[in-house]
């Protein structure tokens, strides 16, 4: 029932999102979840939390500062390197360029959630800089 269902995502291992640091990271994340029995993916939180806490930490160590203003000024001004690319922000705190995935669930069979290491199964149909293949189209046309 999920194959051809388009859904958001922030984040997927498809090869234009395979940004240095990020693969290491789920990794480690996906070994430490397994552990704890939770999110055995982690692709839709982990990247951005710990991107969003490099961007922080970049800013608190740019301004020498933990000045809420100091900071927010900082991140709008500059571009930020981290785990899931280089990240910019606008005038009032808005992503420069939106990171909003548009995602295809394709070929997707049973209920093992292992098929989703696989991108096979998740496929970004948008934004272009991210597409990974195809969208679908589920229904006929009407005639």
């Amino acid at each position: 029932m999920l194959n051809g269902w388009i859904n958001y995502d922030f984040w997927l291992p498809v090869p234009k999102m395979d940004f240095p640091g990020v693969a290491d990271l789920i990794k480690r994340y996906q070994a430490k979840a397994a552990g704890e029995g939770v999110d055995p993916l982690g692709y839709y939180m982990a990247p951005w939390g710990y991107a969003q806490l490099q961007v922080l930490q970049q800013a608190v160590e740019g301004t020498k500062s933990l000045d809420d203003a100091k900071i927010g000024d900082f991140i709008r001004a500059n571009t930020f390197k981290t785990v899931v690319g280089d990240v910019k922000f606008g005038a009032k705190g808005e992503w420069a360029q939106s990171r909003v995935l548009q995602v295809q669930f394709q070929n997707v069979k049973g209920n093992d959630v292992a098929q989703f290491k696989d991108m096979a199964t998740q496929i970004v149909v948008s934004p272009a800089g991210y597409e990974s293949g195809t969208a679908i189209y589920p229904y006929e046309k009407a005639k």
